[in-house]
């Protein structure tokens, strides 16, 4: 049986590039727990707080219950539940999970296959993590599920569900945005070495956004990151969004975040294509989470 063709193939519900992510964080949790102590289970009741966590965090912004994955991660052959009463789920519902003290672990077959090879466990959190979440999010996302990954850990799937990235892209976008911030305008350099700046991705490449000029960002590491989870976007005009949901008091997230709200991008310079609507969209309706604030009174 090949798990990391199984893994990489998970079902999910999609419909125009929706993300859901719901088994693949389900599933990277139980591999965290498992390399932890490979004969415990994972009560409902005991981890549903850890699982909602994850889901808001790294999940879409719309609100989602981690009921759903618990039930229907069976269907994939990598995960098994049951009850009080014996094998078996009692349904996706929270309280028929809660009740019947549902606990799920990893399948049979694939706990003695990670016990016979221990380097499969780290190659499968790299195919979840590689085709579901982008590489700025994959430290913390291993951190938050308690995994520990070697850095020569790496999935030899099919080509058929991977591409190959445009090694260029980062030159290009860089390059376009003449090595500056467009968020903040940040340019630093050690030498003709530019320091802290990154191409940054607007719809995600795991979700087929393209190695295009007008798919990516040259943005600093700190606003990538927060790109990325959600707390700023790109609206209409090209100006910057920051959303509602993030918190901070100190006069540096108030300059760095806050006060980013409702200003226009810095870039592209002139002849260089902008972010295109289709991929500005995506992130706004995927990545970003809750309202927008209004921008600061002048």
């Amino acid at each position: 049986m090949d798990w990391l063709e199984r893994t990489a193939k998970l079902r999910q519900w999609t419909r125009s590039g929706t993300r859901a992510p719901h088994k693949p964080l389900l599933l990277l949790y139980a591999l965290g727990r498992f390399q932890q102590d490979a004969a415990g289970e994972l009560r409902y009741s005991a981890v549903e707080d850890d699982l909602q966590r994850l889901l808001t965090e790294y999940g879409p912004p719309n609100r989602t219950t981690p009921a759903y994955p618990f039930h229907h991660l069976v269907s994939d052959g990598v995960w098994e539940v049951r009850t009080d009463r014996g094998p078996g789920s009692p349904g996706s519902g929270v309280r028929e999970l809660r009740a019947a003290g549902a606990a799920g672990r990893l399948a049979p077959e694939l706990r003695a296959a990670l016990r016979r090879e221990p380097s499969l466990l780290g190659r499968m959190a790299r195919v979840l993590l590689d085709l579901h979440f982008p590489p700025s999010l994959h430290g913390d996302l291993c951190e938050a599920v308690g995994l520990k990954l070697k850095p020569a850990e790496a999935g030899q799937f099919s080509a058929a569900v991977r591409r190959r990235r445009d090694p260029r892209m980062r030159e290009q976008v860089l390059t376009a945005y003449e090595y500056q911030c467009a968020f903040c305008g940040y340019d630093g350099r050690i030498g003709a070495v530019p320091v802290g700046l990154e191409a940054a991705h607007v719809r995600w490449w795991a979700f087929d956004g393209p190695d295009d000029v007008d798919n990516g960002l040259c943005l600093c590491s700190l606003h990538h990151k927060l790109f990325d989870m959600g707390v700023l976007g790109v609206g209409e005009g090209h100006r910057i969004l920051v959303s509602q949901r993030f918190v901070g008091h100190s006069h540096a997230a108030r300059e760095h975040v806050i006060a980013l709200a409702g200003r226009p991008l810095t870039g592209p310079q002139p002849g260089a294509h902008p972010v295109a609507t289709i991929h500005r969209s995506w992130h706004t309706s995927q990545v970003f989470h809750g309202s927008p604030r209004p921008a600061p009174a002048a």
